[in-house]
């Protein structure tokens, strides 16, 4: 079997920047065995496979080693090939997760596309010493997301000192950490660290946002935001919160058009 492979980065200006995710369009599903093996393969922080269905797409994402309940930047990714690549006339296009249900990605006049996500779930915990041992330096604020812990800071600064323990990260009973603080340039920094998901450290992570926006929302007074993920490639990112749903902006590029063969 033949496949088509595309490698995006995902909240990019220019490759190399980003995150880089494959996207491969697949005509039925196939066994999750062997899309977990391309994803392997792949070696990426995510592939996704994308299945047409009537008037929109189907979606699921896989890191190197598990399949994951949502992704925002191979999300992003997987619009940018449908857009350029799949023949798709629309400005938006509708997506299904069977793990997160309705997502849509709408791009405007400029070409920069908005994530269309569910706020995430989150409540705010006493520090937990754990999570202080594995991330170096103890937080303001510390808040368990359905899938993430949120340690919140004081400064953009402390954010980009922080050289975690990622074997103890590793131990933590969550899909990853997330540390943010105010930005210098733009309103709120973060960078999210998943070794449980072959992840040491995400270049930019679009679901992390969902539970990142809300809370700056309420500490900042206001809906419109903008951010920035610190990681060595970096990602620049426009946000709105609209209560139970987040819109997430960026850009994205194409890296690579390939084929697989399986």
């Amino acid at each position: 079997m033949k496949l088509t492979l595309y490698q995006v980065d995902a909240f990019a200006e220019k490759v190399f920047e980003g995150n880089p995710a494959a996207i491969c369009p697949l005509e039925e599903w196939l066994p999750t065995v062997t899309m977990q093996k391309i994803a392997q393969e792949n070696n990426l922080s995510e592939t996704a496979f994308i299945l047409r269905k009537n008037d929109g797409f189907e979606i699921r994402w896989f890191t190197a080693e598990i399949e994951v309940d949502l992704c925002g930047h191979a999300t992003l990714a997987a619009a940018h090939a449908i857009f350029n690549y799949l023949n798709y006339q629309e400005n938006t296009i509708q997506f299904f997760s069977p793990r997160s249900g309705k997502l849509s990605v709408f791009k405007d006049e400029n070409n920069l596309l908005t994530l269309d996500f569910p706020t995430d779930e989150t409540t705010i915990l006493e520090n937990k010493n754990e999570i202080n041992e594995a991330i170096g330096l103890a937080p303001l604020v510390t808040i368990k997301g359905k899938t993430d812990y949120l340690l919140i800071y004081r400064s953009q600064k402390e954010i980009e000192a922080i050289t975690p323990n990622f074997h103890l990260v590793n131990q933590l009973d969550c899909r990853g950490v997330i540390v943010s603080a105010p930005g210098e340039k733009v309103d709120f920094v973060s960078r999210f660290f998943a070794p449980q998901c072959s992840i040491p450290e995400d270049p930019v992570t679009g679901s992390a946002h969902t539970t990142m926006i809300p809370y700056w929302s309420k500490e900042l007074g206001k809906t419109k935001l903008t951010a920035k993920q610190l990681s060595e490639r970096g990602g620049y990112l426009v946000c709105e919160f609209l209560g139970d749903r987040v819109k997430i902006a960026g850009n994205a590029v194409t890296y690579l058009i390939g084929e697989i063969y399986i």
